[in-house]
């Protein structure tokens, strides 16, 4: 976004005097003169000192999203080693999920007592490149506070204390999360001052269709200043 502005500014430098078409510059800098014009009302408000998550929401980086403070958790369930797919369900973890029991799903649940609440898909040791068919860890689980006692047929991910951002999405289910990860990583983190830290991604599943064809959802990213 920065960079977009200050070649803007040198543009309009160089024309000073002439009829001034904003979208033929944006055109010309790969954006649109609408985006143009929301960066530069964005960039003030962030020059003026306001919570960049804030102004973020307010002029639709990233869509819907939200901060959380410093949290420490851990994350129990049952974890397996699957390739990593980009794109529709990923036909690995699906066969994960439906190896485990119905009762184990409601038994998970119930250990449930810290944010992000209820059953979760988290993914962790993913390598640096996300390279299509990379192995990941993935978990199926829930988030607990520290003092929890947890049985020892479950698997366990230690949470470090730590900022995390959260985005929300809703609609076709896995396209629309799968939509916010790519979007985060090409819009949201280089406009925003914010790095993913070492730790896992966690998805939040707050309702469902039956056959699970939409969803909302939260998608939680740990994060730390740039």
């Amino acid at each position: 976004m920065i960079d977009i502005l200050n070649r803007l500014v040198d543009a309009v430098e160089q024309n000073l005097g002439d009829e001034l078409d904003v979208d033929r510059l944006a055109a010309a800098l790969g954006t649109t003169g609408y985006h143009a014009r929301r960066m530069t009302v964005a960039a003030a408000d962030v020059v003026g000192g306001e919570d960049l998550l804030t102004i973020a929401v307010r002029y639709g980086y990233g869509g819907p999203l939200r901060s959380q403070p410093h949290i420490s958790f851990r994350l129990i369930g049952h974890a397996t080693r699957v390739p990593l797919v980009h794109e529709g369900i990923n036909p690995h973890i699906q066969r994960h999920i439906t190896s485990l029991p119905v009762s184990e799903h409601a038994r998970l649940k119930d250990f449930s007592n810290i944010e992000p609440r209820g059953l979760l898909q988290v993914g962790a040791d993913v390598s640096p490149d996300a390279a299509e068919g990379s192995e990941l860890t993935y978990l199926h689980g829930v988030a607990v506070g520290a003092g929890t006692d947890v049985p020892g047929d479950l698997d366990m991910l230690d949470v470090g204390p730590g900022a995390w951002v959260v985005f929300r999405t809703s609609g076709a289910h896995p396209a629309m999360l799968q939509e916010a990860y790519a979007a985060s990583a090409t819009e949201w983190f280089p406009s925003n001052p914010w790095r993913l830290r070492p730790g896992p991604s966690i998805v939040s599943v707050i309702e469902h269709a039956p056959d699970f064809s939409t969803a909302s959802c939260e998608l939680w990213f740990p994060i730390e200043r740039a």
